[in-house]
């Protein structure tokens, strides 16, 4: 298992890759203590057998700069594997303002292919490559060294049996011809707004069921300055304060030290110094805001005038269609998108694309009522009426 600490052994590395049709890759981080992921391991794979043409590469080492890394990654020829590949973009994306291009997220094709929602890794290497995971190292400090042969043993294998998984998802993706469908679902992964996180924004992420003008405009510069606080000193946002305790501030409206003090939710350490500060001041902001400014949650789904037995229809269309197609049914439609259309919607996404193909042109006609369901046996038949 050959671990590259150099800068120069890793670009000796990606200029071999460079000649390949593609590479597989995984990461190893760290995110308890931290904003931003900290990357710790890198895995590399080339095609071949077993371990071979494959390295784990160590970004905590002083002597190596991921650069060359980057280059492959910029590099068009060659396609870049990943499972699950979110998490990892950011990284990239993050840390260099890089996202590997062309890219393949084996977890979005196996939902294309028929392997269920969200399939996991380990599932994949049993039901493709027919081998088994030792996840031992599943919990581990990727951040200490030196790693152990057995702690190496499992992070390559995150690569190497991803090389197999690759080249059977592929080659069943380009015989159903379903190549746009996968560029399609990778338009997300590899859009480089998907990685920023705006402190303007991070009021929705909080769950209130108080729906006050006031009482939101407070909690949207609670959430800001939380958010631009966590982000500038690259710790969790959690430990600037927690949900509960913003929730409670947004209803208290602390106007001073003393305030902050009967607080019950908020951690000693954000009663004074800069959050303390910060607190007061967003509390302030929040409740000068005019009412014309104040946020507004979408509550368009709310009024939806849902019609349930065109949802339900809807619901046995998608199953018998998802059946038929081999694809994951939440990857067409989640169920309130069905819900959705049964009230009337169509800027949908089921209602696009290759979806559409699939679904979408005969949701609309069921909802239309220019076609109907019948059971033929085992399976469910749409009839033209």
């Amino acid at each position: 298992m050959q671990t590259l600490t150099t800068t120069e052994e890793l670009a000796e590395f990606c200029k071999r890759a460079s000649e390949c049709d593609y590479v597989t890759v995984d990461t190893e981080f760290l995110r308890e203590r931290t904003y931003y992921s900290q990357l710790c391991l890198v895995q590399l794979a080339m095609p071949g057998e077993g371990d071979e043409n494959a390295v784990l590469v160590d970004p905590l080492s002083e002597t190596l700069s991921l650069d060359p890394l980057y280059e492959l990654f910029r590099d068009t020829s060659v396609v870049k594997v990943f499972h699950a590949a979110r998490q990892d973009l950011e990284i990239f994306q993050v840390d260099a303002g890089v996202i590997p291009e062309p890219l393949f997220d084996t977890q979005v094709a196996a939902m294309v292919c028929g392997f269920g929602e969200q399939v996991g890794y380990e599932t994949l290497v049993k039901k493709i490559a027919r081998q088994q995971l030792d996840k031992s190292s599943r919990f581990t400090d990727w951040s200490r060294r030196p790693l152990s042969d057995a702690q190496k043993k499992y992070a390559l294998a995150d690569v190497t049996h991803l090389r197999d998984i690759y080249e059977f998802l592929d080659a069943r993706i380009k015989k159903t011809k379903r190549e746009k469908w996968v560029e399609e679902e990778m338009e997300i992964l590899t859009n480089p707004e998907t990685y920023v996180v705006h402190p303007e924004d991070a009021w929705q992420r909080v769950r209130t069921r108080t729906n006050s003008g006031k009482f939101l405009a407070i909690l949207r510069e609670l959430a800001r300055f939380r958010e631009s606080y966590a982000q500038t000193r690259n710790i969790p946002r959690n430990r600037v304060f927690k949900d509960d305790a913003l929730v409670e501030l947004a209803s208290t409206k602390p106007r001073d030290l003393k305030d902050l003090g009967r607080s019950r939710l908020l951690l000693r350490e954000a009663r004074k110094g800069d959050i303390a500060d910060g607190i007061l001041a967003a509390v302030e902001a929040g409740s000068n805001c005019k009412p014309e400014d104040y946020p507004e949650v979408d509550k368009s789904r709310e009024k939806m005038q849902v019609n349930p037995a065109l949802a339900d229809l809807l619901r046995v269309l998608l199953k018998a269609k998802s059946d038929a197609a081999g694809v994951a049914a939440r990857l067409i439609a989640p169920t309130a998108d069905l819900d959705a259309i049964a009230a009337g919607e169509r800027d949908l996404p089921a209602l696009k694309g290759w979806r559409r193909e699939v679904f979408g042109e005969d949701a609309l006609l069921l909802c239309e009522g220019k076609v109907g369901l019948a059971a033929r046996g085992q399976q469910v038949q749409i009839v033209e009426l």
